[in-house]
């Protein structure tokens, strides 16, 4: 129960810095760790430790090389580089506070994508990869949906620079690919490898890792109207909170150890 109540301060205090980022001083550097220790306890509850550092190790390996790759040749996301803005880089090319914040935020959109794709019962081992799939493609869109509001407002404040001139905002369209990519490739693995996991909490745990991507969601919609970017503001409405408020109810009745598909050999 102690570490149920921390978990549940570590999301109140994300909400809390979150908010004062968007009315005050921005906490980049902050807010993210905070975000990655809330998603890393409460991964903890609900897959088994050994799990969600397996899911933590897949998600900063994976975004650390696809970013890696992406800064030095423009291939997977296109041509970008990062500012001095998020302090100190892997190699020079990528800040360290990146990773964080694809964990942060990969964490709870896996959570969301299992509760979309849940299944009517137990899923047999002969609907393990379909559900594997679907799991690992929603997750990838509900991440990307992320970046569709977050990319332009970290551009604007001089966090990186895109080296063409892109489509959306001056951002290349081969970025959401690049994004959506990333994340089918680390859910995807980690499904591959996950365990039994351990008695996991109550059904509604899961409502928590959804409210800490609403704060991040609506905390970017309030920036965009701060910085009179109405149209971003409306994007950003439209792309992220459906994804909470269709998975939302589907928190509240099934247990999280039925969403499993059958154990890795």
């Amino acid at each position: 129960m102690t570490l149920r109540r921390i978990t549940l301060g570590l999301l109140i205090l994300y909400a809390l810095l979150t908010v004062y980022s968007v009315f005050g001083q921005p906490l980049v550097m902050v807010a993210p760790l905070i975000g990655l220790a809330f998603a890393l306890l409460h991964a903890g509850q609900r897959e088994g430790w050994r799990d969600a550092l397996i899911l933590l190790a897949l998600i900063f390996g994976v975004s650390l090389l696809f970013e890696s790759v992406g800064v030095a040749t423009g291939w997977v996301y296109g041509p970008y580089h990062y500012t001095a803005k998020l302090g100190p880089k892997f190699l020079g090319l990528v800040p360290y506070l990146i990773p964080v914040a694809w964990f942060m935020m990969s964490y709870p959109s896996f959570v969301i994508a299992e509760r979309l794709v849940a299944p009517a019962g137990r899923p047999s081992r002969g609907s393990r990869w379909p559900r594997l799939l679907a799991v690992a493609a929603t997750a990838g869109l509900v991440m990307t949906a992320w970046d569709v509001i977050m990319d332009p407002l970290m551009v604007a404040g001089g966090h990186w620079v895109w080296d063409t001139d892109g489509a959306y905002f001056g951002i290349p369209l081969q970025n959401f690919w690049g994004w959506w990519l990333t994340v089918f490739t680390t859910v995807a693995l980690y499904l591959l490898v996950r365990g039994k996991g351990s008695a996991a909490p109550d059904p509604g745990f899961d409502r928590q890792a959804m409210a800490s991507y609403l704060v991040t969601a609506l905390s970017m919609i309030a920036t965009s109207l701060l910085n009179d970017a109405g149209d971003l503001a409306l994007i950003g409405f439209f792309v992220m909170l459906p994804w909470v408020i269709m998975a939302w109810p589907r928190a509240g009745g099934q247990a999280i150890d039925d969403l499993r598909g059958p154990a890795a050999p």
